[in-house]
């Protein structure tokens, strides 16, 4: 399906999904609908397994709302928090190339990938600054933020309204990889393609315990985490692992 603010791509088993809002990705009503689209056909595509998701161009990853729709502001935003909560409990993982800055929603959305890689670069910076208009991080920033970098780093990035390069950020494990503007889409895809041949189903099954715990709890995660086994336990996955770790060669798994 073609999109006018999206671009989907798809390389193998990876799908590519590029943020196309000129000139800083910013996320209005329109956008909004077609992400929601987009995720729905990758999640109905058993041939993507994983995705990569970036902006266009060289400046900007994303910049959050586009205050130039404010109009739609009552509808944009609580779709974006429905959203980001589920590219955040996707079945399949996300990874974010952050491939500029990366301010309020933009960042938001990132912090909802399972893994993020950043381009090394002076003018590339990331942050929850909406304190800067009187306003909070509205999209799930207070708490997947505080989820990753912990209460203290959380409360000095968001009440100082600060912006971190890729180095800081790494340090304090709010991303998983530094790369250079010229690797990252190349840092990005070899990570892709190391998860795309791991096994389908269990992948999903790994993603679904993990959101369970954060999101149900505890006792929810471990039922989670038990269906999960025996759902893989029976699979023709579970099969070719063994018996490829037995004849010792590279298991080749089809998510059945």
């Amino acid at each position: 399906m073609p999109y006018d603010n999206l671009i989907l791509e798809k390389q193998g088993y990876i799908g590519i999904l590029t943020l196309n809002h000129p000139p800083v990705n910013a996320w209005n009503w329109a956008m909004m609908s077609e992400f929601k689209k987009a995720i729905d056909e990758i999640e109905a595509d058993a041939q993507i397994r994983v995705i990569v998701l970036t902006g266009a161009g060289e400046k900007c990853f994303s910049a959050g709302f586009d205050v130039s729709d404010a109009a739609n502001s009552s509808r944009t935003s609580p779709k974006g928090r429905e959203l980001w909560m589920r590219i955040d409990r996707f079945s399949k993982p996300v990874i974010a190339a952050i491939n500029g800055f990366a301010m309020g929603g933009g960042l938001e959305l990132a912090l909802c990938c399972h893994f993020r890689i950043m381009v090394d670069d002076p003018r590339a910076t990331i942050g929850l600054t909406e304190l800067n208009l009187g306003i909070i991080p509205g999209w799930g920033g207070t708490q997947r933020l505080t989820r990753i970098i912990g209460r203290a780093r959380a409360l000095d990035m968001i009440l100082f309204s600060k912006r971190i390069r890729a180095g800081e950020a790494r340090e304090m494990g709010l991303i998983h990889q530094v790369s250079t503007r010229e690797k990252l889409m190349e840092d990005a895809m070899v990570m892709a393609e190391v998860l795309a041949k791991r096994p389908p189903l269990a992948v999903g099954a790994v993603l679904k315990a993990i959101s369970a715990l954060e999101y149900e709890g505890l006792k929810a995660g471990l039922e989670a985490e038990e269906e999960g086994s025996a759902l893989v336990g029976k699979s023709k996955d579970c099969i070719e692992g063994f018996t490829a770790f037995l004849e010792k060669r590279d298991p080749v798994f089809k998510g059945e």
